[in-house]
């Protein structure tokens, strides 16, 4: 079992910057791949970004790549999402997930999200 408890999130002006982050505890915490996942209001919830157990190969759904960077560190058990430029449409509830790849239905644990707000 692995608990993850995401914060950092809040309010930032277009083209302002957010760095959230999740913790994660469980005997097997610093061995799962892990990512990052939005839904806003109304929407369904989408991928943003995902890296392997050992930091290596991030990955980016089209829309942040350029502007977010994910990074893992297994020492702290955390894995960070670094968010520049955002944008309005980055308004969302993000959530960090482990233990999948890339598609929200492989991942097996799930935070409880934090908000982020963008105003234009």
């Amino acid at each position: 079992q692995v608990k993850l408890t995401e914060s950092g999130g809040g309010s930032v002006q277009d083209g302002g910057s957010l760095n959230i982050s999740c913790v994660a505890s469980g005997r097997t915490a610093s061995r799962e791949n892990m990512g990052w996942f939005r839904q806003a209001t109304g929407k369904d919830r989408e991928f943003v970004a995902a890296i392997q157990f050992n930091g290596a190969r991030p990955y980016y759904t089209d829309s942040v790549k350029g502007r977010f960077t994910i990074s893992k560190d297994n020492a702290k058990s955390t894995v960070y999402l670094q968010m520049n430029s955002l944008k309005p449409e980055d308004t969302a509830v993000y959530y960090c997930a482990a233990g999948g790849w890339i598609t929200a239905r492989s991942y097996l644990y799930w935070g409880q999200g934090t908000q982020v707000t963008v105003s234009s």
